[in-house]
């Protein structure tokens, strides 16, 4: 199974804080939003079977034929609305999906998608809040310009996006408080936060 594109983004930035969340023995994961694959591939290497699901077909084919190979399925379909059977993943994961569709909504459904004991780790793009954000947005910039020059270039998103995000960091820190109790929820660099939690078993 080939390497996924080594190209770099502020996405790709954060797989590693998913990949390390994955449980022991895990052996389902669901990438929410999957885009081009690179993240179901990742997951691949420590999960036997990886569901990808994003709405944009043109996105999809791209995944199917640079992300695709065994144990990884692509689903054309809103995860909302799809009929997973409750309760089906070990994982649960999406990078820069989340503010895509309702928080709580989205929230509510990938916790229900969750075994007892699964993980449920999210990237997510908060709503700026300025002036009391600028130092991050500083931050962010100068950050986004030494990953660019280490890394030797940037991947640019293909598939649709949405900005600005509907919520702020302590919006979602709040909604997602309200639905997952116990949830760790922490600002990054570069415009994300990630969002971990743990399904009681």
């Amino acid at each position: 199974m080939a390497d996924p594109d080594p190209r770099w983004n502020h996405n790709i930035h954060y797989h590693p804080i998913v990949l390390a969340a994955v449980p022991p023995g895990s052996r389902t994961a669901l990438d929410v939003g999957c885009g081009e694959g690179q993240l179901a591939m990742r997951l691949r290497s420590v999960v036997p079977s990886v569901v990808g699901i994003d709405r944009d077909g043109p996105t999809l084919e791209r995944a199917r034929a640079e992300n695709g190979g065994p144990g990884i399925e692509y689903v054309q379909a809103n995860v909302l609305t799809h009929p997973f059977e409750p309760a089906s993943f070990d994982v649960v994961a999406s990078v820069a999906v989340l503010h895509h569709m309702d928080t709580a909504a989205g929230l509510e459904r990938m916790r229900d998608l969750l075994r007892p004991g699964g993980v449920l780790a999210v990237i997510g793009l908060p709503r700026p809040q300025r002036p009391r954000d600028l130092p991050y947005d500083v931050a962010g910039t100068v950050a986004l310009r030494w990953n660019r020059w280490r890394n030797g270039g940037y991947r640019d998103v293909t598939a649709p996006t949405v900005w600005p995000p509907p919520d702020t960091l302590a919006q979602v820190r709040d909604t997602a408080r309200r639905l997952l109790p116990g949830v760790r929820v922490r600002r990054h660099m570069m415009w994300r936060y990630s969002l971990l939690w743990t399904k009681p078993a």
